[in-house]
């Protein structure tokens, strides 16, 4: 009760005052990852109508919760005006946490444990406050790329956007950007996984390849032609046939699931399983990838679905059901 009355007051501070970063989208009122996937796509696709050349890198940081260092955090709750007994109950709240590990052996029914060791860095997952910690953790870094280019931030997911008429201009942007952000990154003490920090390419049909390159600490960052951005598989041409490809086996599953089961079920039950396990992957993303000259093969496994919970035929029409 306490963490939630503590929660729901720094959240008006920082609402009322405007303190967080526009581009930070994740753990905030009226924010969800449609918001940050609108704002990454309508990015690169502004600038691909201006015939610009477009790269985005996506950043991924090991164990980004788990390696907050306290100080630096109390510090910048400071710089917020967050003062007094709220400083006070957030510095109680990190500091003297402890934690172990806990193995069961199922086999001798015993169980062996680690010594208790004192956390010394992090913010607590799985409780309210500690999301919101880290977006005020991690709330400055858009101000390190001096407007080089966009960012897009979920909690610690961060992305940017950079579009450049001239490929040099662009190149160099990009390398003073990345080094920008991987320095606050160390100066942060957050970690950089480069294995898994990508560079990808937008562009539309026709446009001329434009070979460029990001050297970190002696290696290069990985190319990506498709990858997943907070659920959504996304390919560099935004045409979603990737995310198509990878939900329709999903839903074939679903929908050979809900054939196995409507025999002994009610009709409650299959309309239940049907939105926990069809229509909640369908929903995700569809104002993005809906209109895709793709999708039409989604919704042909969307009417079969629904032919099956209606025990009609497959010829026979199911467009009146759709409103049931």
């Amino acid at each position: 009760m306490i963490e939630k009355a503590l929660y729901n007051r720094l959240i008006d501070h920082l609402d009322n005052n405007r303190l967080l970063n526009p581009q930070q989208f994740g753990f905030r009122r009226n924010f969800s990852t449609d918001n940050a996937i609108f704002s990454l796509t309508y990015e690169i696709l502004k600038a691909l109508n201006s015939k610009m050349i477009v790269r985005s890198i996506f950043f991924d940081l090991e164990k980004a919760f788990d390696t907050i260092n306290h100080s630096v955090l109390i510090n910048k709750l400071l710089l917020y005006g967050i003062l007094g007994k709220s400083k006070l109950f957030i510095e109680s709240y990190l500091t003297n946490r402890y934690q172990r590990v806990q193995l069961n052996n199922p086999l001798l029914d015993a169980k062996s444990n680690s010594k208790w060791m004192k956390v010394k860095r992090g913010v607590p997952q799985g409780l309210i406050l500690g999301p919101l910690l880290f977006i005020l953790y991690i709330n400055d870094l858009p101000k390190a790329i001096m407007q080089k280019a966009t960012p897009i931030i979920f909690a610690d997911d961060t992305s940017i956007v950079i579009a450049r008429q001239d490929v040099n201009e662009l190149q160099e942007d990009l390398t003073l950007t990345f080094n920008q952000i991987s320095e606050w990154f160390k100066q942060n003490s957050l970690s950089l996984n480069i294995n898994k920090t990508c560079l990808t390419h937008f562009h539309s049909k026709g446009e001329p390849h434009s070979d460029i390159n990001i050297i970190y600490e002696n290696n290069y960052i990985t190319k990506m032609n498709d990858l997943k951005f907070l659920g959504i598989n996304i390919s560099n041409t935004l045409t979603w046939k990737s995310h198509i490809v990878k939900i329709l086996p999903k839903l074939s599953s679903a929908c050979f699931a809900l054939r196995s089961i409507k025999p002994p079920v009610s009709q409650q039950m299959l309309k239940a399983t049907y939105y926990s396990q069809f229509h909640s992957i369908i929903l995700y993303g569809l104002m993005f990838w809906g209109n895709s000259e793709h999708s039409d093969k989604v919704f042909k496994i969307q009417k079969r679905i629904v032919r099956i919970m209606a025990g009609i035929g497959k010829r026979d029409s199911c467009r009146k059901l759709f409103s049931h």
